[in-house]
């Protein structure tokens, strides 16, 4: 990378020249690497999916439908800690070191210092936030049609539509403040021995560098996970491992460090 395009940043430099080019050269990458080790994109996808599907079973049952359309919408908050796995697998295909379960499964530990683990309680605090914030959203829009709408014919009021637009938005800004402070710092997190602190500050500045593309990206991992949880999550048995590989393909383009 030229030195005109990176900036110091937290020891790393951040590359400022991302270009789309490098999107679908890292979704590129993401998909070989599936191809290469399917088995442990499958195994983490399952639990992703697995998790959704139980959870979407559990509230139907209880015929709490609300709350099933506002966990779907904040479910793709966890998928960046669910995809640590796959950077772990992707570092080590790209090292050319042998895969063992173990390794992959460990990653999750970091490199013993617990710093993995305190991103995955921020983003799970987070989704706990979304769904406190989106209910309340609820309860506000739901007052004006009174108690005896059903949850079906809610959505077809104005105050439902209305609900859906300011959710969709306020939702919207969460999930785009979650992912500019994970996109980098878990990658760097498994590759790199620094504190959570340190990774989030380099994911925000290479966020802040190139906020056209990064922006392009989020969207694209929205809608790529919103489509792929349609039919039952099954499509996130292909879209989860591939956009978690790629997402470690695109730190390594992004983020460079000094030689020890």
């Amino acid at each position: 990378m030229n030195t005109a395009t990176q900036a110091p940043v937290a020891k790393a430099t951040v590359a400022s020249d991302l270009s789309l080019g490098d999107l679908r050269a890292a979704f590129v990458a993401g998909w070989i690497d599936f191809k290469t080790h399917p088995v442990f994109g499958l195994f983490f996808a399952s639990i992703y999916a697995l998790a959704g599907i139980f959870l979407s079973y559990a509230l139907l049952v209880w015929g709490e439908y609300f709350w099933i359309v506002l966990a779907a919408a904040g479910f793709p908050l966890l998928a960046p800690f669910t995809a640590v796995g796959l950077y772990e697998v992707s570092r080590r295909r790209e090292a050319g070191i042998a895969m063992s379960w173990k390794a992959v499964l460990g990653a999750l530990r970091g490199h013993g210092d617990e710093q993995i683990m305190s991103m995955g309680v921020i983003l799970f605090v987070a989704f706990g936030f979304w769904l406190l914030v989106a209910h309340g959203v609820l309860a506000i829009f739901m007052a004006e049609v009174g108690a005896g709408t059903t949850h079906i014919a809610f959505f077809s009021t104005g105050p439902g539509l209305a609900m859906l637009f300011v959710g969709s938005i306020i939702g919207g800004l969460m999930a785009l403040a979650f992912y500019a402070i994970t996109v980098i710092s878990l990658p760097m997190l498994v590759d790199r021995e620094v504190d959570f602190i340190t990774a989030i500050i380099v994911s925000l500045a290479t966020v802040r560098s190139n906020k056209l593309i990064l922006l392009a990206w989020a969207i694209f991992i929205a809608i790529t996970l919103f489509i792929a949880m349609i039919p039952m999550f099954i499509g996130l048995f292909i879209v989860l491992p591939v956009l978690g590989h790629a997402t470690w393909h695109l730190y390594k383009r992004a983020v460079s460090h000094p030689e020890p």
